[in-house]
């Protein structure tokens, strides 16, 4: 397994069911252990680009409803009122441990044109290099169908491309994948290690986890394809105590660890 302490620039995505309580409103006491210990990476002299939901949530909050948009304007129209706020608590309590976040909003094309992509590579470059976390999230508020990553899942394994990551960690709300649903199966087993994506992995991949999130088991094992292949590797953790993270630097083994395509 890899030796993780030599992972120098880590994409971490956090999704909306780890993010917020049952209500849909903001974790703040997750969120601001989750900005501690990246910020700790940070001290110890790495490089983090975090990738975040959660303007929904707190647009949602903002603005007083009591229900998730039930249209594409009216989520477009949520998302741009809770993107602001959402960065506004990310430097807030990145700003207590001594560190500048970066916004970067992304859509498909991006990625899809090589001048655009190479502009927003030098981007996370230049706030890389200036000691920045970069805080990425998809551009809800004018994105549509033809231009949508399709969840967060997939764009954060398109921001560990772009930056050329040494790791990608997904927190999720299991602790990573099973050989049959958990939530409904008692038996199922936790799977540590998935040396290639084939038919047995992605029969054990179910939908949608939570209807706080958009992605299931079966957009993360997308994402670990997409960047396995590339020579990333990644990891899915539970995301419900931000200290896995910590522990998983430690070198417990914890979640479940996909292998680059170079290391199998």
């Amino acid at each position: 397994m890899k030796n993780l302490s030599s992972a120098q620039r880590i994409v971490i995505k956090i999704g909306s069911s780890t993010l917020t309580h049952q209500t849909g409103r903001l974790n703040l006491r997750r969120i601001e252990a989750l900005v501690k210990i990246v910020s700790d990476f940070k001290n110890a002299g790495k490089q983090v680009i975090l990738v975040s939901s959660g303007a929904v949530s707190a647009g949602l909050a903002r603005l007083g409803l009591d229900h998730r948009p039930r249209t594409p304007e009216e989520k477009q129209a949520v998302a741009a009122v809770g993107q602001s706020d959402l960065m506004a608590m990310y430097e807030r309590f990145f700003s207590v441990f001594g560190h500048t976040v970066g916004q970067i909003l992304m859509t498909r094309d991006v990625v899809d044109d090589p001048v655009r992509r190479a502009a927003i590579e030098n981007t996370f470059e230049s706030l890389l290099t200036l000691g920045c976390v970069p805080i990425v999230n998809e551009n809800d508020s004018v994105s549509i169908e033809e231009l949508k990553f399709g969840g967060n899942d997939t764009l954060s394994a398109y921001v560990a491309l772009i930056c050329r990551a040494d790791l990608l960690i997904n927190l999720s709300d299991v602790d990573g994948l099973y050989d049959a649903d958990p939530r409904k199966n008692p038996d199922a087993r936790r799977i540590p290690v998935v040396e290639a994506i084939d038919d047995a992995i992605l029969a054990a991949a179910g939908g949608a986890g939570t209807e706080r999130g958009t992605g299931g088991m079966a957009t993360k094992l997308k994402a670990a394809a997409i960047v396995t292949e590339a020579g990333i590797p990644m990891y899915i953790l539970n995301g419900a105590d931000p200290t896995i993270l910590h522990r998983l630097m430690d070198g417990e083994e914890v979640g479940t660890y996909f292998m680059a395509r170079s290391a199998t």
